[in-house]
C-alpha cells in the first residue's frame, strides 16, 4: 500500500476525508506582503522564550529564521548567553519584554533542565491567549495549551508526550503512521499538530489532515528544527490578525505554510548537495521573493 492509501485509510478510520499535499499555490496564500500603511507592529511582532546555556544556538537560528520571514519586529526573551549570541548574530531584535502577536516556546530547552522561573514564564506566555507553538523543551505543558497552539514534535517527542499521559507508543510506531499519531495527538490534547518528518503532517482538532512532502534530505540535520520553529513563529505572528476569520483549520494551513517554506529554503539552499541548519534559514527571504513570483534583490 502506497504511502497516500495508508494515509487515506487511516483517515477514513477517523471519520476524515483524503490528507491534501501542500503546495506553493497554497502556501502563497499565507505569505502576508506588507501594505502601505503598515508599520513594525501592524506587521506581526513574535515574542520567542526559546534557547538555554546548553542550547543557545537554537535560539540564534529560530531568530534568525523568524526575522527573514516577514515580522516587523522580534523579541526575544531568554537566557543571558543565548541572548548575547542572538543579538550578535541580529542586532534589530528587541530584548525588552512588550506586545507581541504570537509566542514560540521551548526551541533549545529542556523540559527536565527548565527553572521554576523558566516554567512559570512559559505558563504566563501560554496564559495570553495568543496563538503560539510549543516545540521541544515545551512540549511538556500540551495539556495547558489553548485550541490556537500549534505543537511541532518529532517521532521520538511525541511518544514523550503521549507518555506523560499514560499511552506507551514507540517512535517507530510513530514514524510508520504519522497521520494516525497526529490526528490521535490533534484530537486528544485539542491542539493542532505539526509531526516533523521527510513528509511532515500537519492536524487540527476535526479540521482536515494536510501533508508536505520534503523534495531533498538533506535538510535533516541538527538546527533545523529551530529554523522551522523561527519559520512558524513568524508566520502566526503575520496571519495573526487573520485568525479569527479564517475559519476552522486556519492553524494547520499556517503551519503547513511553514513547512513547506522550511522545505523549499532547504532544497534552495542545498542545491544538491550538503548543507547546516544556518543555510536553510539564509535562504528564507529568497524562497519567499520566489513563491510571491518576484526576484530578489
Amino acid at each position: 500500500m502506497s504511502d497516500q492509501s495508508e494515509d487515506n485509510a487511516d483517515q477514513a478510520k477517523a471519520g476524515r476525508g483524503p490528507t491534501h499535499e501542500w503546495t506553493a499555490a497554497d502556501a502563497r496564500r499565507y505569505l502576508r506582503v506588507p501594505r502601505a500603511t503598515d508599520d513594525k507592529y501592524s506587521r506581526g511582532v513574535l515574542g520567542m522564550r526559546t534557547g538555554s546555556d546548553a542550547y543557545p544556538g537554537a535560539a540564534v537560528l529560530g531568530v534568525d529564521a523568524a526575522s527573514r520571514t516577514g515580522l516587523g519586529m522580534l523579541r526575544y526573551l531568554g537566557p543571558e548567553t543565548p541572548t548575547h549570541l542572538v543579538l550578535q548574530r541580529r542586532p534589530e531584535v528587541v530584548t525588552a519584554s512588550g506586545r507581541v502577536q504570537a509566542w514560540l516556546l521551548g526551541s533549545g530547552m529542556d523540559a527536565g533542565e527548565r527553572s521554576d522561573a523558566q516554567t512559570a514564564s512559559l505558563r504566563d506566555a501560554l496564559g495570553e491567549g495568543l496563538p503560539v507553538v510549543l516545540d521541544a523543551g515545551a512540549l511538556d505543558l500540551v495539556q495547558d495549551a489553548g485550541a490556537d497552539t500549534v505543537i511541532t514534535p518529532h517521532a521520538g517527542e511525541l511518544a514523550s508526550v503521549w507518555a506523560r499521559v499514560g499511552v506507551t507508543v514507540d517512535r517507530t510506531t510513530i514514524a510508520a503512521h504519522p497521520v494516525h499519531w497526529a490526528v490521535e495527538t490533534a484530537e486528544r490534547f485539542g491542539v493542532t499538530v505539526l509531526l516533523k518528518g521527510a513528509r511532515t503532517v500537519v492536524a487540527g482538532p476535526s479540521t482536515p489532515t494536510i501533508t508536505v512532502t520534503a523534495s531533498s534530505s538533506w535538510a535533516a540535520t541538527a538546527g533545523s528544527g529551530d529554523v522551522l520553529g523561527g519559520i512558524l513563529g513568524a508566520l502566526l505572528a503575520t496571519n495573526a490578525e487573520f485568525l479569527p476569520d479564517e475559519g476552522p483549520g486556519m492553524l494547520s494551513r499556517v503551519a503547513a505554510t511553514a513547512a513547506f517554506l522550511h522545505q523549499a529554503a532547504g532544497a534552495r539552499a542545498s542545491g544538491g548537495g550538503p548543507i547546516v541548519a544556518l543555510d536553510i534559514a539564509e535562504a528564507v527571504g529568497r524562497t519567499i521573493a520566489e513563491l510571491l513570483g518576484q526576484q530578489p534583490d
